[in-house]
């Protein structure tokens, strides 16, 4: 019965931790990603959507990303949206799209960035944490219904501790990797 309720949380973990790697892929490191900007939200006639239903974007160069909208109307609200984002760097729009020239991060900007990975990080373990314990209630409440024994609600808690273990340490190194990304001069 305890094997029913340990492998219930693992789709869940995985959707935690595959929105972890959403969200870390949006904190600039030193070379340019299209996700650092795919998501950023953009006005235009009225509407507000993410860049990235409105432009193709590209990373021509290893500190440069340019942005072909799929309309020219769309070339200054664009513009707008990436002048105030948090990137540091001012767009250049060309007559073909937009180009965004990546500064070289300073010590400041790395800081704030692992702070930020820090928090998402954080925010990834409180959710394991809250799949944990809704599994081990599960299991508790078998326990209270009669449907388990006692020895089956220790081995379903080793169980999810295992499970939690392995899910923290496929954690653990996306946060490495990140970090030594940040870090890289």
């Amino acid at each position: 019965m305890y094997k029913e309720e340990t492998q219930k949380i693992r789709p869940e973990l995985d959707k935690a931790l595959d929105f972890f790697k959403k969200e870390i892929g949006k904190i600039r490191t030193g070379q340019a990603s299209p996700s650092l900007v795919e998501d950023v939200v953009v006005e235009t006639f009225g509407q507000k959507m993410p860049l990235k239903q409105l432009a193709a974007i590209s990373c021509p160069e290893r500190k440069q990303i340019f942005i072909q909208p799929w309309d020219a109307s769309y070339m200054e609200p664009i513009a707008r949206a990436l002048q105030s984002g948090s990137l540091g760097a001012s767009p250049t729009v060309e007559k073909e799209g937009i180009r965004i020239t990546l500064p070289q991060m300073t010590q400041e900007y790395r800081q704030s960035f692992l702070k930020v990975l820090s928090e998402k990080t954080e925010q990834t373990r409180e959710s394991m944490r809250k799949w944990r314990d809704q599994a081990w209630s599960e299991i508790q409440l078998l326990v209270r219904e009669g449907k388990a024994g006692e020895d089956e609600k220790f081995k379903g808690k080793d169980e999810l501790q295992k499970i939690i273990d392995e899910y923290q340490g496929k954690l653990d190194a996306l946060v490495a990797a990140k970090t030594r990304e940040i870090q890289e001069v």
